[in-house]
């Protein structure tokens, strides 16, 4: 997720796309965007570049911290990603509906993954990975299409295709600076708002009780659970202890849960059935393999997006590293980050679980802390990877009522969104960028809004065009390239 996590943007300053010159706005996303597209002098391009000098970092990248202050570091890095993790495959197994043993084995796979894939990124293994403190986890970019798969040929399509199409992911990392001018700013931007706006629906029906059909759905008790967990959250990130607001989602979802319990709303018979003090095998391949290309495009078409969005992450945590975001080792790290990428998406699928993305909020924790040791990432790999091996992390969270994962994720799918808004602001927004955001917007949209509109179309058809974000998408990416506007220059008197 790297789309709804992310704290900083990055944004081509100077020369051709070629040149991958960055300007990262190292501060909280709430700082007026106008900055973005503000000249700077040589000067000025320097601090840019190098930001942070090793003075101001306790422990460099490849620094080796004592195990008492890289535990403690983990664990700050932990708290912000653990719910992050598991919320992507929590709301695909209830989508699909699926049964408690699956829906508990795909969030122990999820942290299993998250932390072999932690590994890669810090370690650099040849060419594959960034060899900085880049944290790896389920993306909420794929939902939307990944739900789309399921429904249509369950957890086979699923990993089939994101297997299928990780590669997309890989080539990207290394033809990326011939992208960027098809791939702009304003096209992530509108594909991000679409997943935001597509996946606040999810959210509502979670709060509401998850199933539609039940006689519950929307109770006073389903929406007031789900409206304290969302208070809860907004309270705790408000607060001046970082360490408060760093486990803001955390303390939520505990103090929904517990009311949720008090309410009886939790069936612990559900639980006491499993086998809870067993290990969790990683098996892959478990539920088979499936293939169509209608899936394979939709899903396609968001590793092309998450692969910018990784430039972006691998950029900003090489600055607050103290490391230069030009020059050959730059592009280097880019590459590997944005292919590993891939390689670990492509691991997940394998391993039965959903595609990976760089988390971009640890680059903010690194701030916090000054530790910058990419050996750090080693221990956080190592604890998610036990997390992952027990079934009873995965079980207690599969039994999690609806309404209390949907408090939590409404605010996150709405920030999605805003992220979405946010990245479109920082573009000039001319008459060909209104063009190609209203084409792109009504066509996502519709689509999301009325999806009978393609009954009468052909299955192929249907298929891939059913997901807004994928409509939206190709609407965005074609728009972009097709649509010529000559802008009138005004004269000032």
């Amino acid at each position: 997720m790297s789309l709804i996590k992310n704290m900083y943007f990055c944004k081509p300053i100077s020369g051709s796309a070629d040149k991958m010159m960055w300007k990262a706005v190292l501060t909280p996303r709430t700082d007026n965007f106008n900055k973005l597209n503000m000249k700077i002098n040589t000067k000025e391009l320097e601090e840019t570049i190098n930001p942070v000098q090793a003075t101001d970092l306790i422990y460099g990248i490849n620094d080796r911290p004592p195990f008492r202050d890289a535990f403690f570091a983990a664990i700050q890095h932990l708290l912000a990603i653990f719910v992050a993790i598991i919320t992507p495959p929590l709301i695909i197994a209830n989508a699909l509906g699926l049964d408690l043993e699956t829906k508990g084995f795909l969030v122990s796979m999820a942290l299993f993954v998250s932390g072999i894939s932690t590994f890669v990124q810090c370690r650099r293994i040849g060419p594959v990975g960034a060899g900085l403190l880049c944290i790896q986890g389920t993306s909420f970019s794929f939902i939307g299409p990944i739900i789309t798969a399921g429904l249509a040929g369950g957890l086979p399509l699923i990993f089939g295709c994101c297997i299928a199409a990780a590669p997309v992911e890989m080539v990207v990392s290394r033809t990326f600076k011939y992208l960027r001018s098809v791939i702009t700013p304003l096209v992530s931007g509108i594909v991000v708002l679409l997943i935001g706006l597509s996946l606040v629906k999810v959210g509502v029906i979670s709060c509401g009780g998850g199933d539609q059909n039940n006689a519950d759905f929307g109770s006073f008790q389903n929406m007031g659970v789900a409206a304290l967990v969302l208070f809860s959250v907004l309270f705790f990130n408000r607060c001046n202890n970082k360490y408060l607001r760093m486990s803001s989602i955390v303390l939520g979802l505990i103090i929904g849960y517990l009311l949720a319990w008090y309410l009886g709303m939790v069936n612990m018979s559900e639980a006491s059935s499993q086998e809870l003090l067993n290990f969790n095998i990683p098996m892959p391949f478990k539920y088979g393999l499936a293939f169509n290309w209608s899936s394979f495009i939709a899903i396609g078409l968001v590793y092309l997006i998450t692969a910018i969005e990784a430039t972006g992450d691998v950029t900003a945590n090489s600055l607050i590293s103290g490391k230069p975001i030009e020059g050959e080792k730059y592009l280097r790290r880019v590459s590997g980050g944005v292919l590993a990428d891939g390689v670990n998406s492509m691991l997940a699928g394998i391993f039965n679980s959903f595609p990976n993305s760089i988390f971009a909020q640890n680059n903010g924790i690194i701030q916090l802390t000054g530790v910058a040791s990419r050996y750090v990432g080693y221990y956080i790999a190592a604890m998610l990877v036990l997390l992952g091996l027990f079934p009873v992390v995965g079980i207690i969270f599969s039994i999690m009522p609806a309404p209390v994962l949907g408090g939590a994720t409404l605010l996150m799918f709405g920030t999605v969104a805003a992220a979405g808004i946010r990245i479109i602001a920082a573009q000039e927004i001319n008459r060909k960028a209104t063009l190609v955001l209203g084409v792109s917007l009504s066509l996502g949209l519709g689509v999301e809004l009325m999806p009978d509109i393609l009954n009468t179309a052909p299955e192929a058809i249907r298929g891939i065009f059913s997901s807004g974000i994928t409509t939206g998408g190709l609407t965005a990416i074609l728009a972009n390239v097709l649509i010529r506007v000559k802008e009138e220059k005004s004269t000032e008197i």
